[in-house]
């Protein structure tokens, strides 16, 4: 249904192929691939058939192991143009691609490095909610002190969803700046960030991100559907940069105007008055009439938007967690809980609650103390 949704979005040039790929989360590429099948035989082209087809054009592992034995005994240290003439010349019918994938993935050639690409411009999202950014700015906002200001906002048109201050930027102030988000507006396609540890694990300083080992708030965004992408400078995040940049300009003065010192007050004008009277005078429409916004069904939110850890149940039906005990109540379903696996939830509050499977055993207090009543404990 979303597929069709985008394809007439698309036949009536509301939508490009890179943005209704962006929205349905594939790339323009498989779009069109989609695109070609769907109007082929329908929906039914749609379905997924690698897993059950195998190539005609396979090579046989026969010819794989000659060609690499014969590299290896007479060609060895050649480049793989030079190697692909010889083969060709001497009856080898298979392309220069397929001879220099194959010797790459056998190690015997090493892969050389992209050429440079032309950059341009990228154009704002067709609709909101097909991306949105988040991104953080240290500053003197009141005299005397720095913090930081979190905001998450939407790449088509602007609109700032979630605007506060907080000590240091970390996993909770991006969890926070998400569930705002998707609470005033539902679930969207693609976030946009910085490569911040908290974000993004990488292993060398400057390189490109780790997207297979995920940090707590990746695991939360696979968790949710929501495509990430990391930006590679300060140019890529242009929109948030000249954001703050008029927030440098305006907001010190208009705390200081109001007489605002801490960080509880300066929450609270964001809130009440400062976010709104922002979006008013510099959000503006879309390209495009609609949003990608998803309503959204499921777990709730305070229990994806944390972090998470596995434990393993002490023989006192306790869990140790950063020098706490957890000690586990007795339940009608098990008799003692001693050596399960079960995940610790921090939540954005500071509170624990532990989880055997999609069951919750209990809540604790920042102090590892059980409350038995969450609800009364929020109001």
């Amino acid at each position: 249904m979303r597929f069709l949704e985008l394809y007439g979005k698309w036949q009536s040039r509301s939508l490009t192929q890179e943005e209704a790929a962006l929205a349905l989360g594939v790339s323009d590429r498989t779009f069109r691939r989609y695109i070609d099948r769907y109007e082929e035989s329908g929906l039914d082209g749609l379905a997924d058939k690698r897993l059950i087809q195998v190539s005609h054009r396979r090579a046989p592992v026969d010819e794989v192991i000659s060609l690499l034995d014969l590299y290896r005994s007479q060609y060895m240290g050649w480049n793989a143009q030079h190697f692909h003439d010889w083969y060709t010349d001497h009856g080898g019918s298979r392309s220069y691609s397929w001879v220099k994938g194959q010797l790459q993935q056998a190690k015997l050639i090493d892969k050389k490095p992209h050429k440079g690409i032309h950059r341009k411009r990228r154009e704002p999202s067709a609709l909101p909610g097909m991306m949105i950014h988040q991104d953080g700015s240290t500053h003197e906002w009141v005299p005397g002190q720095k913090w930081d200001l979190i905001v998450t906002m939407d790449d088509a048109t602007n609109e700032h969803y979630s605007m506060f201050f907080c000590p240091e930027e970390g996993t909770v102030s991006s969890f926070q700046g998400v569930q705002e988000t998707i609470e005033k507006r539902g679930l969207f396609c693609s976030f946009y960030s910085d490569r911040g540890s908290h974000y993004w694990h990488t292993p060398e300083a400057g390189g490109k991100v780790d997207k297979v080992n995920l940090t707590q708030f990746g695991r939360a965004m696979q968790h949710l559907g929501i495509t990430t992408i990391a930006a590679y400078s300060p140019e890529a995040r242009g929109r948030s940069e000249r954001a703050f940049s008029t927030h440098q300009e305006r907001l010190p003065k208009e705390l200081a105007l109001k007489g605002i010192t801490t960080m509880r007050e300066a929450n609270r004008y964001l809130k009440e008055q400062y976010l709104q009277a922002f979006n008013k005078k510099f959000s503006h429409l879309a390209r495009e009439e609609g949003s990608a916004f998803m309503p959204y069904i499921g777990p709730a939110l305070d229990d994806i938007l944390c972090e998470q850890h596995e434990r393993t149940v002490q023989g006192d039906n306790c869990v140790r967690f950063e020098n706490l005990h957890l000690q586990i109540p007795k339940d009608q379903y098990r008799c003692n809980y001693i050596k399960a696996r079960v995940r610790v939830h921090r939540h954005l509050d500071g509170t624990i609650s532990l989880f055997h499977g999609p069951r919750r055993l209990a809540w604790y207090d920042q102090q590892g103390k059980q409350i038995l009543n969450k609800k009364l404990l929020a109001a």
